[in-house]
This record gives C-alpha cells, structure tokens and sequence, in this order.
C-alpha cells in the first residue's frame, strides 16, 4: 500500500466512510465517467451534476469541479493551513494530510478533514443528481465542519458539547497548537 491508502484507515471515521475512501483513490466510484467507460451511461449523459460542462471524473468532481473543488479553498483557512494543490488525488490527501506538520495528532486531524470533505462531497452531488438539492460553497463547509466534530465526538467525551466552539478555531479546541 502506498501512503494515501495507509491513511484512509482512521479510528474516529466511520468504517463506510473509510471505505468509500479507499474505492475513491482507486476510482471504482459510481462517477457519470466511470459508468460511461462501462457503457451504462451514454457519452451524452456523462456530465458533471454542478453543470459545468466537464467530465464527471473522480478528479474534476473531487479537485477542479467549481462547485466543489472550492471547498479546497475553504477548509485550510478555515484551520489555518496551507492549501494542498496537486492535481491527483492521492498526491492531495497525502500533501493535505501532512500540510500543517507537528504532531501525529495534528496529521490525524487533517486525515478526518480530508475524508470529511471527500464524503460531503459526495453526498452532495447524490443529492444533486437524485433530489434535485444544491448547496453553495458556504453550506459545503458547514457540513464539513458539523460531520468532523460528530466523528470527532464520538470517540472524544470530553470535547466541548458545542460544535460552535470548535467551529472557530479547530485546532485550539483539540489542543493541537
């Protein structure tokens, strides 16, 4: 295994969501791309669900796709990082994951980060491309910010029963700076 599927295995994320992220980094998601390559979709059909005219591939919906690709901006100054720019997605989780340096406790953090964003990213486009729902950029990251403190919560008791608190400054809620 190379260094981006030693990272997908974290404690505090839900065994499913692991999951998905290992079938991601291997592209055998159900993306409009890779139901074309298999002939269920027609060429026509294989557009991205956000309407900007590309390929629904793992690396346009996950990096580039303005919809969503923004929240890759988002999410590094909202924990104060720096941003992680590669344009593969293994080379991203990896650079995302040790981005802010330090602790293993921080690297841990940022995996939960990453595979949050990834996971909200694709139960958007469902609820894009089944119900018809869209979100913008700032209600994306809201969902990150809700589904990481609740992964984190669960397996954290005495971290603060407010998601507001930790919603501002991450790292300081968790001890990591």
């Amino acid at each position: 295994m190379d260094d981006a599927e030693k990272l997908i295995w974290h404690f505090q994320i839900p065994f499913k969501v692991s999951i998905f992220a290992w079938r991601l980094l291997r592209d055998r998601l159900p993306t409009k791309a890779n139901l074309v390559t298999r002939g269920i979709l027609s060429p026509a059909d294989g557009l991205c669900v956000c309407g900007c005219g590309a390929a629904e591939s793992t690396q346009h919906l996950f990096l580039s796709c303005s919809t969503f690709g923004s929240i890759w901006a988002s999410v590094p100054s909202w924990i104060d990082i720096t941003s992680a720019d590669p344009t593969a997605l293994r080379d991203h989780f990896v650079q995302f994951t040790y981005s802010a340096g330090g602790s293993r406790a921080r690297r841990s953090f940022l995996q939960l980060i990453w595979i949050t964003c990834i996971w909200v990213v694709w139960t958007e486009r469902n609820h894009i491309l089944f119900r018809g729902l869209t979100s913008n950029s700032h209600q994306l990251l809201d969902k990150i910010k809700l589904s990481s403190f609740r992964w984190l919560k669960s397996t954290r008791v005495n971290l603060a029963s407010n998601p507001h608190s930790c919603w501002s400054s991450p790292m300081l809620c968790l001890s990591l700076v």
